[in-house]
């Protein structure tokens, strides 16, 4: 992610409130409720053992390629990019920002809502957050992507995508 700079929305959190994650809606999200988001994101983490709080913003496009050019070095917008914490250990996991716009389009492409594009982009940052790296694990990311998207009932994730050329 372009060395250790800080997250860009990394907020540090009292230990009542550590395992309770937080989410950012720049614009309201038709058929996703914020209340919806927080508890999907709590089951996400804890199907996934990751025992630390998540910040999660739901922005545009113009500000997910100004993330991705400050921290990737990439000019473009990107569906949906995480961020470890700068110091491990602190109860915090780090930070997952969606772009809207893309998720928008990629649930019409696929037909299904747009919040479940949405809950999938978030899986697929939180499993980054936990450690998994589809680029280099040899389909241990993708396998528990799956898993995870079946018991979630969500339907084709990111990295099936990828792989069959779906978008």
């Amino acid at each position: 992610m372009g060395g250790r700079r800080s997250p860009p929305f990394l907020f540090c959190k009292s230990k009542v409130e550590e395992m309770t994650p937080t989410i950012i809606l720049k614009r309201p999200v038709r058929g996703l409720s914020k209340r919806a988001l927080t508890d999907f994101v709590a089951q996400a983490c804890r199907a996934v053992a990751l025992k630390a709080s998540v910040t999660v913003m739901v922005t545009g496009s113009r500000e997910m390629r100004s993330l991705n050019s400050r921290f990737r070095g990439k000019q473009q917008a990107t569906d949906v990019l995480s961020f470890p914490p700068p110091v491990l250990g602190n109860g915090f996991a780090g930070d997952i920002a969606v772009s809207l716009d893309i998720a928008a389009h990629n649930a019409r492409s696929l037909r299904h809502s747009l919040s479940e594009e949405i809950q999938i982009l978030v899986l697929h940052g939180i499993l980054h957050l936990a450690g998994y790296d589809h680029e280099a694990d040899e389909g241990e990311m993708s396998a528990r992507e799956r898993l995870l998207r079946r018991r979630f009932k969500l339907p084709t994730g990111l990295i099936e995508r990828e792989e069959s050329g779906q978008l």
